[in-house]
Formats: C-alpha cells, sequence, structure tokens
C-alpha cells in the first residue's frame, strides 16, 4: 500500500491558548511529521501561491473572505504522482470552521475515486467544524475515514495520540 500526508500549515503568528504566539514551525506541520513517522510514506507540503498577512488577525479576516467567496487560492505545486496512493492523510488547521481555501484548491485537482482519506486538523477548539463533511463533497469517491482534531497548542505532546490514529488508518485500509 502506498501512503502520502499532505498537509496546509501556517507558521508566524498563531492563535494560542486565547493569545497570539510566534511558531517557528506551524502547528500542522509537527503534526504531519508525526503522521509520516507513524504511518509511513511520503509528505507533500500545500503551499499557497501568494503570501498570507503576518499579522493574525489580518490573515484571519482575509481567510474568512476566502471562505465566504469560495474563492479559489493557486497553491505553487500539485503532487504529480497522487494517483498512485491508496491512503491519503489531510492536514489542515481549522480555518473558519472548514480547511483553507488553499487546501481546497489542491483537493479539487485530483480525482479522488478510490482513494481513501484520511484527514486531521490542528485547532484551538473547534475540532474538526464542518471539514469532514467538506471534505466528502471536494474528494468525492473517496473513502472517508473517521478524522483526528488536535488542539494546536499541545501538538508537541500528543505524538503518540497521533501515531496511534495514524497507524489506526493504516490498519482500515489494509482490511479487505
Amino acid at each position: 500500500m502506498k501512503i502520502l500526508t499532505v498537509y496546509f500549515s501556517r507558521k508566524g503568528n498563531n492563535y494560542c491558548n486565547g493569545r497570539v504566539c510566534f511558531l517557528e514551525r506551524g502547528n500542522t506541520d509537527i503534526a504531519s511529521e508525526a503522521v509520516q513517522r507513524a504511518a509511513g510514506g511520503d509528505r507533500f507540503e500545500i503551499v499557497p501561491d501568494k503570501t498570507y498577512p503576518s499579522n493574525y488577525y489580518a490573515c484571519t479576516v482575509e481567510a474568512q473572505a476566502e471562505l465566504r467567496l469560495s474563492r479559489k487560492v493557486p497553491v505553487k505545486a500539485y503532487k504529480d504522482d497522487l494517483e498512485t496512493y491508496d491512503l491519503v492523510f489531510i492536514g489542515y488547521p481549522n480555518w473558519w470552521g472548514t480547511f483553507p481555501m488553499a487546501v481546497r484548491t489542491f483537493l479539487a485537482h485530483y480525482d479522488w475515486t478510490g482513494k481513501t482519506v484520511a484527514p486531521f486538523c490542528t485547532n484551538e477548539g473547534s475540532g474538526l467544524g464542518r471539514s469532514e463533511r467538506d471534505l466528502t463533497k471536494v474528494c468525492a469517491g473517496a473513502r472517508l475515514l473517521p478524522g483526528l482534531a488536535i488542539h494546536g497548542a499541545e501538538v508537541q505532546d500528543k505524538e503518540a495520540a497521533i501515531a496511534a490514529w495514524a497507524r489506526r488508518c493504516v490498519n482500515e485500509t489494509e482490511e479487505p
């Protein structure tokens, strides 16, 4: 079985336990690394072909406008051989109740028929929001496994829980 972990992450100014803090690495980046260590396979970062404001609050205003307007956010690159993967972990921060529009752009580029998708998101209290429901639309034809919500401020301490979830996803995908 071939496994891929794709993710979008934001480093810099982020919301952490009720205040804005600076992150050297984005929480979803850290979580995606834990998923890959546990599940194996390859890892690919979704990078928007734009720069979001460094100010956390300005970024949230822009992200909300993108979502409200269903704005396509171009990405710098696509994974050329995504069709060769059986299980795709999809990681993202929860922005306004779902995944960022750059993730939507990336996902909409592919035919998901016959794939298994396992979503995970970092958040500061909103869990997966409606992202699983939104994934069933943009990844039409895929089998969606139950997702994992990770409190972003605690991601460094959640490697064991992330690994256990990732291994369950691999086991579920291997079962006939």
